[in-house]
């Protein structure tokens, strides 16, 4: 695949928040949204503002749109042909609500395999299923690195298995797992995998048919859209739940069974939006599956040199702990986080603050990830996050105040 070329500035010219003097390191908590976006949002609540499923053309071209956002992310996800997207308010409340249904079917001595390394949103749901019985086994983190291995992943599966949870990339370290291998050990006790890809989806292509996963689920509004969520799931993998929509509504209804309440309408419009951003990207005047592919690739080759400069700088540091890989590249993404030896990260996040710099420190939802690496969660790490519409100069002037503060 030939990756297109384009130009920075034409990126950033696509983002109205750009032109404002703050410097955005704080993606992975949210990223900017295209003007595309933004405007599809507001015609849509501006003109075609009513319920759907009615017979009058109005409501009919409305229902349309929230089916194409579904076909969209399908696309986006490359789940055609093999199960449905399900959207809903965040990706913290699918992930609840997919626990909730587990609740139904799980029984007494069944084992869950939950990631020390993920964000609360894939931990906590699943440790309430103890309550009917279901016996937790942890994925456990090294206490020196943070990676979680395969290996480990075996040690912990059984043949009373039932469900694996864990994140593609944790929202702390931005260290890739290997979730093909993961599925694969545990497919191969008969357990079903659940996937929080939240922090992985803005930056690379979503491939949910190579990776054979049952559930994936990642944040819309952290790649480049509005505030909700999606949730992939594979066709045999909904037939074993029963969705929490009314009783009315068949339990085949898929993904409405699944949507209590629906979904926003006007985020679908901008979902449907965000195609036309992506085949920019891609230099392509259609969206579809190469159009992802192609655009992802184009995030990736700007997003690379600014990793690797921001982790070289930091690993470097003498009295600086980097968390996670020490390296730049394709390994990992883009969001790096780190210690001072003595400089607390909340004075050193502040300090980038007052200089108009988006940046923040904590635990960032992986409060167990951080007390498994000795790290006092409260205070936790200061978190950088870039996404491909950063620049090199956004890079440089983080790298001018930390010089200062650290």
């Amino acid at each position: 695949m030939t990756t297109t070329t384009i130009d920075l500035a034409a990126i950033r010219a696509r983002f109205p928040a750009l032109a404002g003097p703050t410097v955005l390191l704080e993606n992975a908590g949210g990223s900017q949204v295209p003007e595309v976006v933004a405007d599809a949002m507001h015609a849509y609540l501006r003109d075609t503002y009513v319920q759907l499923g009615a017979d009058y053309g109005l409501s009919k071209r409305c229902t349309e749109v929230v089916q194409q956002a579904h076909d969209d992310v399908r696309v986006l996800m490359n789940g055609e042909g093999i199960g449905e997207v399900v959207l809903g308010p965040s990706s913290s409340q699918l992930c609840r609500m997919l626990a909730d249904c587990y609740a139904e079917v799980v029984q007494p001595g069944d084992e869950i395999v939950v990631a020390e390394s993920g964000h609360e949103a894939n931990v906590g749901p699943w440790l309430r299923l103890e309550k009917q019985g279901a016996v937790i086994r942890w994925w456990r983190v090294d206490a020196e690195t943070g990676s979680s291995t395969v290996d480990g992943l075996r040690a912990v599966l059984s043949e009373k298995t039932r469900l694996v949870t864990f994140p593609h990339v944790s929202n702390l370290l931005g260290e890739i797992v290997d979730v093909a291998a993961a599925t694969a050990a545990a497919h191969a006790v008969g357990a079903r995998v659940v996937v929080d890809g939240v922090a992985f989806a803005p930056h690379r292509a979503m491939d949910v048919k190579a990776w054979g996963v049952d559930w994936y689920g990642y944040s819309t509004y952290k790649v480049y859209g509005p505030h909700m969520g999606a949730l992939f799931g594979r066709t045999d993998a909904f037939a074993e739940l029963e969705g929490p929509n009314h009783f009315f509504v068949s339990r085949d209804d898929v993904p409405y069974k699944f949507e209590l309440g629906g979904c926003s309408h006007e985020g679908c419009a901008g979902l449907v939006a965000l195609g036309s951003y992506l085949g920019f990207l891609a230099g392509r005047a259609s969206y579809d599956r190469r159009t992802v592919e192609e655009a992802f690739a184009v995030m990736a080759v700007h997003e690379r040199p600014l990793q690797e400069r921001l982790v070289a700088y930091v690993d470097a540091h003498p009295r600086v702990r980097l968390v996670g890989p020490r390296h730049g590249g394709a390994e990992r993404v883009s969001t790096i986080s780190f210690l001072h030896a003595s400089k607390t990260s909340r004075e050193i996040s502040l300090a980038a603050n007052a200089q108009d710099i988006g940046i923040r420190h904590g635990h960032m939802y992986a409060h167990r990830l951080c007390t498994a690496l000795g790290i006092e969660p409260e205070d936790g790490v200061v978190r950088v996050s870039f996404v491909h519409y950063n620049s090199p100069a956004d890079v440089e002037r983080l790298i001018e105040v930390l010089d200062a503060v650290l």
